[in-house]
């Protein structure tokens, strides 16, 4: 039976089983199971893990289009001409980005991140939940950067139907790996 772990991995954690500093094998003692995608050591959040190749593929791949939702702290304050060019898509150095879901949110009841995001009284932040169909290297910091506000602290809170609600950092939980209808087709 295939196995699916939601994972809600911390901030300075490695996507990986070995490396240097912290990495899965410090959180999850599950054989067999890999990372299906990625999600960068100094990023936050859902982490999906299979024992199922052809799963692990259909997840990660941008040609299967499952969203990825992202809360976002960016430096400053956008506004919705900001926000209409990340729903436009933006230009990045490896090519324009698909079009992305973006709106303004209040500030989200998450854990405190160890580290705490540096904070600067003379500059404002705010929070965005930004969904996107592909998972290009450090997209969404890139995009935010693109369009003017730097982000400061990222948390992937959803992947298609899987979220991360009622996991702490650190903690892990099986889910059904059932995925949407259109990510099953080729």
């Amino acid at each position: 039976m295939t196995r699916l772990i939601l994972f809600n991995k911390p901030f300075n954690v490695l996507t990986q089983f070995t490396g240097e500093g912290a990495t899965l094998a410090d959180y999850l003692k599950v054989p067999g199971v890999y990372p299906a995608g990625r999600l960068d050591k100094d990023s936050e959040g859902l982490l999906l893990l299979t024992d199922d190749g052809k799963l692990q593929a259909r997840i990660a791949d941008p040609r299967f289009k499952l969203e990825k939702t992202y809360l976002v702290q960016v430096e400053g304050e956008p506004d919705e001409a900001a926000l209409d060019q990340l729903r436009r898509g933006v230009i990045l150095k490896d090519g324009p980005t698909r079009p992305a879901k973006a709106r303004r949110i209040a500030p989200p009841d998450l854990w405190p991140r160890d580290p705490p995001v540096r904070y600067r009284k003379s500059v404002p932040d705010s929070w965005l939940s930004l969904t996107i169909s592909e998972g290009r290297n450090r997209q969404v910091r890139r995009m935010t950067a693109a369009i003017g506000f730097p982000t400061l602290r990222l948390v992937r809170w959803q992947i298609g139907a899987w979220s991360l609600e009622g996991l702490a950092p650190g903690q892990w939980r099986e889910a059904k790996p059932a995925l949407p209808a259109h990510a099953r087709k080729p």
